[in-house]
């Protein structure tokens, strides 16, 4: 524990910090650009320059360990003028317009500048001429904000595995994007947005679709619908200034009818339906290893994700059918309002246009798949995010603060508090226990509140196990099995589990996978930054929303119920297995 003076106040801190962390915990803050928590610390910005006594030169703070009797300053002139001249650097370069970017209310550089004082660039700098890449439907690249920060590279390559940014070539003349400058969508890239949620500049963003839905909600020809996923209502309210997990489902629900939307329902409701599908397909594999010794693909990973499905089309093509074929909640919403709720309410189903309001980029790009037309058009017309959403009804005049508490509409509006776990790391598997083993066993959930606490929480990969001790007459062969489950949240944290799978290492029988930190409430579409503690904070505001309600489990909905009474069938059944699932293709990996 070296002790240490910073700013005149004594520190003592564990061996191996460094000055930032040590400076964060005595209370005192030091600007960051590229410094991202827990993930790295690099120096590459040089924002976070700080005076250490007997040093030649100023020091990155994020990168410097602590040594015993180390004295800092962190507030000297010298170390104004540093940051001030870094900043001015930077903004030599940068070829962000403030008045009309996306980003300008929640941009970092732009904060930092005015923290600093820098009123003028002294310093006219070159500026490259960089083509945007707007070649995939959920992001939108423009290299000349860039700042080269890395924090893209970092999380790209670092948490999710997928590597589909590098800086490339040298000074001035650095370029940080997909190999050989080639365009997004022509590499590997899942299109998780994660490159954005930790973007400080607007250098990446999701692609903005606000105007194709007010163009669409003022087609007198269009009935217009919208879902909401169950991560929404717990990060929405941060857009206009409520702190992160304050939980806004009912007033987002009025600021969706008074933008003009006909019908506002609720993603819940075919979360509930994919856990009637994903747990009924589930059992049919384990029935068919077990009794009809039948060789089918175990563990089943879950299919909710759009990104964890592309990351593995490109990286596991091999593996596509341990996939669940179960359309994401989203897709099966689509489909259902085209179908289902369009003969309920007496329209052709080319007249009903479905928006979504999604946590994940990723799901603009899922949107587009051409299987997503079980309909026998576009599912989803357009996706937007928890950050288009908030600009959207600022843009509507809308004052959201004081709107009103409303209700979802029926008969796509009821979900299940089991649904509303969806948007959390560990969710989607508890959900699917809590009707898995109801329906096995004919008994009730054995957890303490319904929640399996080895699945909660942030760790990065969680297992669990659950015996099935008795169960109903048709689940015979089940009796005695421990079914083992595990959750992972990131794609880097994903590949761990694989490899456990291949290597035999492990063995599983239900594998859950969330793309984004967190599992949706971290999603790349979220307003940001997203830190672990709102992560936290978020997630339990998810947990307190499941708790409120009288109804916890999907098989317990009575519109699933009806609705397969009435239209689908059974679970698995030629019109659901034609509605609400899907299949998968190998991808190259360049």
């Amino acid at each position: 524990m070296p002790n240490l003076t910073i700013n005149n106040i004594k520190v003592q801190a564990p061996d191996g910090t460094t000055i930032l962390d040590a400076a964060r915990q005595a209370g005192i803050q030091i600007p960051t650009l590229c410094y991202l928590k827990d993930v790295q610390a690099i120096g590459a910005c040089r924002i976070c320059l700080v005076e250490v006594e007997g040093a030649r030169t100023l020091v990155a703070s994020c990168a410097t360990p602590i040594n015993e009797g180390m004295v800092i300053k962190t507030n000297s002139k010298r170390v104004r003028d540093g940051r001030r001249t870094v900043m001015e650097l930077l903004l030599s370069e940068h070829s962000g317009d403030c008045q009309t970017c996306v980003r300008s209310d929640d941009c970092e550089l732009r904060r930092l500048a005015k923290e600093f004082g820098v009123s003028e660039v002294r310093y006219e700098g070159q500026r490259r001429s960089l083509p945007i890449d707007d070649s995939t439907p959920a992001l939108r690249r423009d290299p000349g904000k860039c700042i080269k920060c890395r924090r893209c590279v970092t999380v790209c390559s670092e948490v999710q595995g997928v590597c589909g940014l590098f800086p490339q070539k040298r000074g001035f003349n650095t370029t940080v994007g997909p190999a050989f400058s080639e365009p997004l969508n022509d590499v590997v890239c899942v299109q998780c947005g994660q490159c954005g949620a930790v973007c400080p500049v607007g250098a990446i963003v999701e692609h903005d679709e606000i105007e194709s839905v007010f163009a669409a909600l003022e087609n007198p020809k269009k009935h217009v619908v919208v879902q909401t996923a169950p991560a929404i209502r717990a990060a929405l309210g941060e857009c206009f200034g409520y702190p992160p997990g304050t939980l806004v489902t009912g007033k987002m629900v009025t600021a969706l009818r008074r933008l003009g939307f006909k019908g506002v329902f609720d993603t819940n409701f075919t979360a509930d339906l994919t856990i009637m599908e994903e747990g009924t397909e589930l059992l049919t594999r384990l029935k068919n290893v077990l009794v009809e010794k039948k060789e089918v693909a175990l563990p089943m990973f879950t299919s909710c994700s759009p990104g964890w499905i592309k990351y593995m089309e490109h990286y596991h093509p091999d593996m596509l059918g341990h996939l669940s074929t179960c359309k994401s909640p989203q897709q099966m919403f689509g489909a259902l309002a085209k179908t289902y709720y369009a003969e309920k309410i007496g329209k052709p189903a080319e007249d009903i246009f479905v928006v979504s309001i999604m946590p994940c980029t990723a799901k603009k790009f899922e949107a587009q798949r051409p299987e997503m037309t079980a309909s026998g058009f576009q599912d989803v017309d357009v996706v937007l995010t928890t950050r288009e959403l908030g600009r959207m009804i600022d843009r509507a005049g809308i004052d959201f603060k004081s709107l009103p508490d409303e209700v979802m509409d029926n008969p796509l509006g009821i979900g299940s508090g089991a649904a509303d776990i969806f948007a959390n790391t560990g969710g989607v598997m508890e959900a699917a226990l809590r009707t898995a083993y109801e329906i096995i066993t004919g008994k009730k959930f054995p957890f303490e509140d319904l929640h399996v606490k080895p699945l909660a929480g942030l760790e990065g990969i969680k297992v669990a196990e659950i015996q099935i001790k008795e169960a109903k007459s048709e689940w015979k062969f089940l009796e005695g099995v421990t079914v083992r489950v595990a959750v992972a949240h990131t794609l880097g944290n994903a590949e761990r589990v694989i490899q456990r799978v291949r290597s035999g290492q492990d063995t599983f029988h239900f594998v859950e996978v969330m793309t984004c930190p967190g599992g949706c409430i971290g999603g790349g579409g979220q307003p940001r930054m997203t830190d672990n503690e709102v992560r936290k904070a978020r997630i339990q505001a998810i947990y307190k929303e499941d708790e409120s309600k009288q109804l916890r489990k999907s098989h317990e909905n009575p519109q699933v119920l009806q609705i397969y009474s009435e239209f689908l069938g059974a679970p698995l059944g030629k019109k659901s297995h034609h509605l609400l699932h899907t299949k998968y293709m190998p991808r190259e990996k360049v």
